[in-house]
């Protein structure tokens, strides 16, 4: 009975482990929406495609850094599947964009701030830092409703309250 309870629990530990893009369940031509989010629940958004499909956004936002947004295609099958918060991803971001384009390509954000000095809007996600011993935050700058430009942000650890990067 205990080695069963055991077993049992380290499975939901590993499962809580997989993400959409390692899990092998999910294949692109086969696997249907409901199958997605069967395994990780309801999408933050769902976003609608010209073609008649759609895209599931799974953001960890405030405190994740990921944001995986789930291609479907007009017949409800899996497409592709990419990590919105990615380097590549980020670097197509550019100036003139509008926030909804932003939102489509990174997904839900961690926070915004306006500037009243410099009038800008920015927006802010949680990102995988380079190298380890610090947070990074990704930062998109708007005015006027556009993409001005784009930066980061490093976060020290706080010493006072560990865990508490902010």
């Amino acid at each position: 009975m205990r080695a069963g309870l055991v077993a049992l629990g380290l499975a939901a530990l590993l499962s809580g482990c997989a993400t959409p893009d390692r899990d092998t369940r999910l294949q692109p031509g086969l696997s249907r929406g409901e199958d997605v989010m069967a395994l990780y629940g309801q999408p933050r958004r769902i976003w609608p495609e010209a073609d008649g499909g759609r895209t599931l956004e799974y953001s960890s936002q405030p405190m994740g850094q990921h944001c995986y947004m789930v291609r479907l295609g007009a017949d409800g099958r899996l497409v592709s599947l990419e990590d919105g918060l990615s380097p590549a991803a980020r670097e197509r971001i550019a100036p003139g964009m509008t926030p909804e384009q932003v939102s489509r390509q990174l997904g839900q954000e961690r926070s915004r701030v306006f500037f009243r000095n410099s009038g800008e809007d920015v927006w802010d996600w949680t990102v995988k830092p380079d190298q380890s011993g610090y947070g990074l935050r990704f930062n998109v700058h708007f005015k006027d409703g556009h993409v001005v430009r784009t930066s980061h942000s490093m976060v020290f650890p706080n010493r006072l309250f560990p865990g508490l990067d902010d």
